[in-house]
């Protein structure tokens, strides 16, 4: 393709070239796996700044999920709970995923079966905003499921 965006049409190597040369603009190869190769006859600064713009403002616009993290015990008091419930509750309608964590201290990782019905209960009250991932799953002394938004 010419400098004014005409065609050239088949055009030999050293041919092009000389066309770019004398538009004082760069040969970019466009397609190289076409047969013949594809190449335009343009400003390759301005190509490259025109990428790195464009490549630029669609970062921009580009929705990030964060992870927002609420750890529990098992001796959690019921205000307490119902307050990490809201913020759970949150940071899902925010769109964002929430990991949920219960933390075992000292000897209360003997009593896990307890983690494990306390976790299904958060779930349970938060199923109408998020989906859990998989099975909650222990992970040291740590019981660690986390929700989608819905």
């Amino acid at each position: 393709m010419g400098a004014e965006g005409n065609q050239l049409g088949i055009v030999s190597k050293f041919k092009a070239i000389e066309y770019a040369k004398e538009a004082t603009l760069d040969l970019v190869l466009v397609s190289e796996q076409s047969n013949p190769p594809v190449c335009k006859i343009l400003d390759f600064g301005k190509l490259v700044y025109d990428q790195k713009r464009k490549q630029k403002n669609q970062k921009k616009h580009q929705i990030v999920q964060k992870l927002k993290e609420l750890k529990f015990h098992l001796n959690t008091d019921e205000h307490d709970y119902q307050t990490k419930l809201k913020h759970a509750l949150e940071f899902l309608e925010k769109g964002n995923k929430v990991k949920l964590a219960i933390v075992f201290r000292g000897r209360e990782a003997a009593f896990k079966d307890n983690g494990f019905v306390l976790i299904s209960r958060i779930i349970e009250d938060l199923a109408n905003y998020g989906t859990p991932d998989g099975v909650p799953g222990m992970n040291g002394k740590t019981i660690i499921a986390t929700l989608n938004p819905k």
